[in-house]
């Protein structure tokens, strides 16, 4: 749209302000990497942490240089030309990992879907100080020292690290003892992020990592408005992401891309097809993952409004060859848009590392926070998908004047109108249930109100038709199975056989093949593995 309403749109707009650019592009993200944090579970941190942070440092560094070498040399530039391209690009973008992973109709593992949004969030500050660093060094005559880049390396991290922890904690304290109208507790959360990222950024740290660790503490805290607030802060970030895109368009004159546009297609090519692919397989060369992740993990390398922010850099340095950079910068944008976004659920069903989505309330609100799950409380709204289902006895009763006992009832709603139940009422598709309870049980309960048919369908045909315990004997599933036990050990478990085959940090969704029965983890808790499906491979049993 911002093309289209350019001067060689229909619009006919002669915008040419890169500094104006610049200015919101860095606004926009920083409310997108908020929302981004809000939105990212600490519980990811198990399995993505060490893996996504190798990948925003090494991985960038790796990127940079091979994409700066081939840059230099398709366009005879000088190597230094081509490296501050290669840092231009070297990054993932949190806005389009953030809307295209959460809006592509598929759920991810938790080590693939973590590891990409925590690296996305986490690899601007190494991509904006190559890119810092090689502009500097083009405006002056001295030498690049590595002691200085590893120092200022530190320096953005260390700084941006701490004060965006801190700053996270101040604003979560402020948000459970100020009392504010609803509407207010988002425009609060925005205003003091813009006011870390920003103050992050005066004193030499990252403030993309700063406002990204604020979102993150105050998404992971138990707050009365979290349903409300992350409606609203979901709201904002698109509002972020639109008006950065349609600014960066106003800025690009589109008959420029052609000028060198069989270059950039080049440069984006070797981009997403080579330069990725390498930086992935090295930085997790240390990890466990298996081969269609670290494929997965490949393609989803999206580039979107963060490369084109940095491309400002050397516009507004006033760099030789700065427009070059800049429209070969948009062009791989578009290309990694229109390829990579494009085919995001599609290349995740084909290599096979999607799980089936838990069934999950349709509202939520905070009623009692406290750190231990067991001691808070919540009011949920389930939307029923199923029929002549009867709610338990033990859930029809008041809440007693004493203590709290859940789940209890609180409400159910047919036809927009409340009615009585008792032990004999049946539930209908569409109705709407309210009940109170702990965190901890909101999946069991959601279960007993999904769409069974489809739900246990798609239960047995990924996990698998039997649940057994992970301490279940692996000898008397092998006799059970006629599994041949030669070399079993009498006190060896199905969780220890999967943690010995595919590692320490395993997610719901990890298989092993044992014998003529496939032993898949369907629920853990923390690295324990709680329950396995248990899947016939063929006839015989």
């Amino acid at each position: 749209m911002g093309m289209l309403a350019g001067e060689e749109g229909l619009g006919r707009l002669d915008f040419d302000n890169p500094s104006l650019a610049f200015f919101v592009g860095n606004l926009a993200l920083a409310v997108i990497l908020l929302d981004g944090g809000m939105q990212t579970k600490t519980s990811t941190f198990r399995v993505a942490l060490w893996p996504s942070l190798s990948l925003a440092t090494l991985g960038v560094v790796i990127t940079t240089a091979s994409v700066g070498a081939f840059a230099a040399w398709l366009l005879d530039v000088k190597l230094i030309y081509g490296l501050l391209l290669g840092a231009i690009v070297g990054s993932t973008d949190a806005a389009a990992v953030f809307s295209l992973l959460r809006n592509s109709g598929v759920k991810l593992n938790e080590r693939v879907g973590g590891t990409l949004e925590i690296e996305s969030g986490a690899n601007d500050p190494m991509a904006i100080l190559l890119v810092v660093m090689l502009t500097g060094l083009l405006q002056s005559t001295d030498q690049l020292s590595v002691l200085a880049f590893l120092g200022q390396m530190i320096q953005q991290f260390a700084i941006g690290g701490v004060l965006g922890l801190l700053g996270g904690k101040l604003l979560l304290m402020i948000l459970r003892r100020v009392p504010l109208i609803e509407g207010l507790y988002a425009l609060l959360i925005i205003s003091f992020g813009l006011a870390v990222f920003s103050g992050v950024n005066m004193i030499g740290g990252s403030g993309f990592l700063a406002v990204y660790l604020v979102g993150l503490s105050v998404g992971n805290g138990r707050i009365k408005q979290q349903e409300a607030i992350s409606q609203v802060m979901d709201g904002l970030a698109w509002l972020a992401q639109a008006g950065m895109f349609l600014l960066l368009g106003l800025l690009v004159t589109p008959s420029s891309l052609l000028t060198h546009g069989w270059q950039a297609v080049a440069i984006a090519s070797f981009l997403i097809f080579v330069a990725r692919p390498v930086a992935v397989m090295i930085c997790l060369l240390p990890f466990d993952f298996r081969w269609p992740e670290r494929l997965y993990i490949s393609w989803v390398g999206l580039r979107g409004a963060v490369p084109i922010v940095l491309a400002l850099y050397p516009v507004i340095a006033g760099l030789s060859n700065s427009e070059l950079l800049f429209e070969i910068t948009f062009t791989v944008v578009l290309i990694s848009l229109l390829l990579q976004g494009s085919t995001v659920p599609q290349v995740a069903r084909w290599l096979k590392i999607v799980v089936p989505p838990a069934p999950a309330p349709t509202t939520s609100f905070s009623l009692i926070n406290d750190a231990d799950s067991n001691h808070s409380l919540e009011l949920y709204e389930f939307l029923v998908q199923t029929e002549g289902v009867r709610i338990p006895t033990s859930i029809v009763q008041n809440v007693p004047s004493a203590t709290v006992s859940t789940p209890q009832l609180v409400s159910l709603v047919r036809d927009q109108k409340p009615i009585v139940v008792n032990a004999d009422t049946e539930l209908k598709s569409g109705d709407r249930i309210w009940m109170l309870l702990h965190p901890g049980d909101v999946n069991d309960v959601a279960q007993i109100f999904s769409h069974k048919a489809s739900a246990s369908f798609l239960l047995q045909n990924f996990f698998g038709e039997f649940a057994i315990r992970g301490d279940a004997s692996l000898i008397d599933l092998a006799k059970v199975y006629g599994v041949p036990v030669d070399g079993i050990d009498e006190a060896d478990t199905a969780a220890a056989l999967l943690q010995r085959q595919l590692g320490k940090h395993l997610v719901v969704g990890d298989r092993v093949r044992f014998g003529n029965i496939r032993l898949t983890i369907r629920q853990m808790d923390g690295n324990q593995i709680e329950i396995i499906g248990l899947k016939l491979q063929d006839k015989q049993v």
